[in-house]
């Protein structure tokens, strides 16, 4: 019973954090597409409308357009099912631990549904000298970081210093 619930409140995570990259972008592309960036914080911070139709930085720009769509999908796919691995694998862990798998799993999610609904993914947030992201985009790299601090807080010394034998000198 216990895991069953565990596994709800983990797909309820994944749920409400999608939805909230969704209802973002939908508030991003009504209130800011055609009209010019709205300055928060003069030279550091603006919302301002793009559609990438690449990869974060852009790393895909050079590859045609027919072969970069395919492409992008195989890799969300993969990256999904490598995620979906990691995760079963690491069933039993903490609930720390399967929140960091929620929210790294959201963001890669909000940016696929993304792809596959529009065929771009909507970013809005400019952080002056940083390419324009989405709030998918914060749930990657904060997902990414609190997988491995959860992987770091797990990883325990064979031989930690109280378990280590009294030395003989």
């Amino acid at each position: 019973m216990q895991r069953r619930a565990s596994y709800l409140l983990f797909a309820l995570l994944v749920v409400g954090l999608v939805g909230c990259d969704h209802a973002t972008k939908h508030i991003a592309q009504s209130e800011l597409r055609g009209r010019p960036p709205a300055t928060l914080i003069a030279n550091v911070l603006e919302l301002r409308y793009t559609e990438n139709r690449d990869v974060g930085f852009s790393l895909l720009r050079r590859v045609p357009e027919t072969v970069r769509k395919p492409l992008i999908f195989a890799f969300g796919a993969a990256g999904l099912s490598l995620l979906g691995l990691l995760w079963w694998r690491r069933r039993q862990a903490p609930w720390q631990e399967h929140a960091a798998y929620a929210v790294l799993l959201s963001g890669a999610l909000g940016n696929l549904t993304d792809r596959l609904a529009r065929g771009y993914v909507v970013d809005f947030v400019y952080l002056h000298h940083w390419p324009v992201f989405n709030a998918a985009d914060v749930y990657l790299v904060a997902g990414v970081g609190l997988v491995w601090l959860a992987s770091r807080t797990r990883a325990t010394p064979l031989l930690s210093p109280s378990k280590l034998p009294p030395s003989g000198s």
